[in-house]
């Protein structure tokens, strides 16, 4: 399988509010940036959405080294909540209902394709690629206003 190393970060002004999200897929020597946004969103629909759009655009199974600076979409996937939350009916442990089970219904689908190696990244530090994804996530929020 090929490997390929994926960026993402959302941004929201006001939560709700207008928001972006970007992303940087990279595989060998290319590089693709693509970004999106809501006039009406959050920011953890955002980060999740940066996700799903990358992942979505891969033709074939692969190993994606996932980095975010978001810890909602990284713990999700990783401690197993997300998968938990749809085992109880997208309950979480105390009974609420999870938020935002729709993006996480189709994350976890992509999940099941690909074979995801997530890593948590400082947001607004020495990440260029996280910088820049959020550059993304900001113009695109901006420009949903």
């Amino acid at each position: 399988m090929k490997t390929v190393t994926i960026y993402t970060d959302g941004a929201c002004s006001g939560n709700p509010g207008p928001g972006g999200w970007g992303a940087i897929l990279m595989y060998g020597a290319h590089r693709r940036e693509l970004s999106g946004g809501e006039a009406s969103t959050t920011n953890n629909r955002m980060e999740l959405t940066a996700v799903i759009e990358a992942l979505s655009l891969l033709k074939e199974p692969c190993i994606v080294e996932l980095w975010s600076d978001s810890k909602y979409v990284i713990d999700g996937l990783e401690k197993g909540w997300a998968r938990g939350w749809k085992a109880r009916g997208w309950k979480k442990a105390d009974r609420k209902p999870a938020l935002n089970p729709d993006l996480w219904e189709r994350l976890l689908d992509l999940c099941d394709v690909h074979t995801l190696r997530c890593h948590w990244v400082k947001g607004h530090a020495e990440n260029a690629f996280n910088n820049r994804c959020d550059q993304l996530a900001v113009m695109e929020s901006q420009r949903h206003k």
